[in-house]
């Protein structure tokens, strides 16, 4: 996203938050989604760190568990599919999962990284039926730090278990794309958030799921201290975040990259003292 785009989009919200008014529909965050078939993908999520899978309904944490596809599912390519059944690792209320890639993800220009889910277009064009979830990042392993995330949905009243939520109220939120796109992270946001994060080493992506709830027993929050409402309750084994996969969009190259950049960039400078010496 432009350094305009950001402008005009700080300039919204602060219209909003001195105004006191809560955007409904048509917000400013209309950024558009990456295709999971885009040729700017150079990698995707290759090994599962850790995950934790939370209950269907939060307000009933002894009851059961997410319990919807495999970890194995969220590795490599999006499926861009809406077909079911869908390749997916569902959450649940407040779950995470947390991935590795082949080559550390590092900052570059537009987004570095890329987050799939299967929300879909329900009703009016723009609006969806979208599950959210928090973006944090690690250089360490140790220290993750979560994107900035922006919710400006209204919480008047409670998205209900299939409800739709506008797209453009939503920023550095995963999930807020329609099947078959992802949602871009780009990783100047965070910069000099710690001394503990390198943004040109990223070694982990952690995803975890919004709750969803308005009530603020289960609450969630984002980075203005807005709950984030999206469909609750979801109580049933599909609940939650249905992670896809993780697309890398830049990245550190590999040694063997390396290697053949240095062995091209030799063969250009012996080509050149070669010429050189010729002429003499």
């Amino acid at each position: 996203m432009g350094a305009l785009m950001k402008l005009r989009e700080q300039i919204a919200l602060i219209v909003l938050v001195l105004s006191g008014a809560t955007a409904v529909w048509a917000g400013p965050y209309n950024e558009a989604g990456i295709a999971a078939n885009d040729p700017a993908f150079k990698g995707w999520g290759t090994v599962v760190i850790d995950y934790n899978l939370g209950p269907v309904d939060i307000a009933n944490p002894g009851g059961a568990v997410a319990s919807f596809g495999t970890t194995a599912n969220t590795l490599g390519p999006a499926d861009a599919t809406v077909a079911a059944p869908f390749s997916v690792l569902s959450l649940g209320d407040g779950g995470y999962i947390t991935l590795g890639f082949a080559s550390a993800i590092t900052n570059g220009p537009g987004a570095d990284f890329a987050v799939f889910e299967n929300g879909f277009e329900s009703g009016s064009p723009g609006i969806f039926f979208l599950e959210l979830a928090f973006v944090e990042v690690s250089s360490n392993g140790t220290d993750f730090f979560r994107f900035p995330a922006i919710s400006l949905t209204s919480t008047a009243s409670q998205v209900g278990s299939f409800g739709s939520i506008d797209s453009t109220n939503l920023y550095n939120l995963a999930g807020k794309q329609a099947v078959g796109f992802g949602t871009g992270f780009d990783l100047s946001d965070l910069i000099g958030i710690s001394p503990f994060l390198d943004i040109n080493f990223i070694t982990q992506v952690r995803i975890r799921d919004v709750v969803g709830s308005i009530n603020p027993l289960y609450a969630t929050y984002d980075s203005l201290g807005n709950i984030v409402n999206d469909p609750w309750k979801t109580n049933f084994n599909t609940g939650g975040f249905d992670l896809d996969a993780i697309g890398v969009l830049n990245q550190i190259p590999e040694p063997s990259e390396v290697a053949l950049l240095f062995m091209g960039l030799g063969v250009v400078i012996l080509a050149a003292r070669r010429k050189r010496a010729a002429r003499e």
